[in-house]
């Protein structure tokens, strides 16, 4: 006995009224404890679903239907971060902190810093070397993220040359590999 039909008979059990095993009331007690096995299922799909933390498909997506943009990741606990910070943004999201926050809803670390220069952030990709794939997507989202009136410049960062000294002895050794130039560019790690 296992799920609701065995919670069911063993309520029914001290009562000494129902024969329980090999019966009709048997019978009835595992078909309506299958009944109830499949609306816990069903329950429990929508209660992980409801929460932006817990939900792993249809609950991520009713989300991003109610959004302009969607996250650029498909790792879950990333999107379910992007997210979150889309879903934070507010009229009052305009300190350096609260648009870092907010950045986050472009589904990768976006960081934003001020350049001294009024009016003017620089956006960079701390964890991607050179243009990250989804640029155009991750622009758009940014850009409706930061106020309309800061000039926003994006700084990448890829391969120096005292690293790539570090990381091969010759020019053959970065041959044998074979990259091209923008594979080389991105080979910090």
């Amino acid at each position: 006995m296992s799920g609701y039909a065995g919670y069911l008979k063993e309520l029914l059990r001290p009562l000494r009224v129902y024969e329980l095993e090999g019966t009709a009331n048997g019978a009835e007690l595992e078909v309506q404890g299958q009944a109830l096995d499949g609306v816990e299922a069903v329950l429990e799909e929508i209660q992980r679903e409801m929460l932006i933390s817990t939900a792993e498909d249809r609950g991520l997506e009713a989300i991003e239907c109610l959004l302009v943009r969607r996250p650029v990741t498909d790792d879950l606990e990333m999107r379910r971060a992007a997210l979150a910070a889309l879903l934070r943004i507010g009229g009052d999201s305009f300190t350096l902190a609260a648009i870092n926050d907010n950045l986050k809803g472009c589904g990768l670390n976006a960081v934003a810093s001020e350049t001294g220069k009024p009016g003017h952030v620089e956006v960079r990709f701390p964890d991607v070397p050179g243009i990250p794939d989804g640029f155009e997507e991750m622009r758009e989202i940014i850009e409706s993220i930061l106020p309309a009136h800061v000039g926003i410049e994006y700084v990448y960062w890829y391969i120096t040359w005292a690293l790539m000294e570090e990381k091969f002895d010759t020019w053959g050794d970065i041959e044998a590999i074979g990259p091209t130039w923008e594979e080389l560019e991105k080979m910090v790690k």
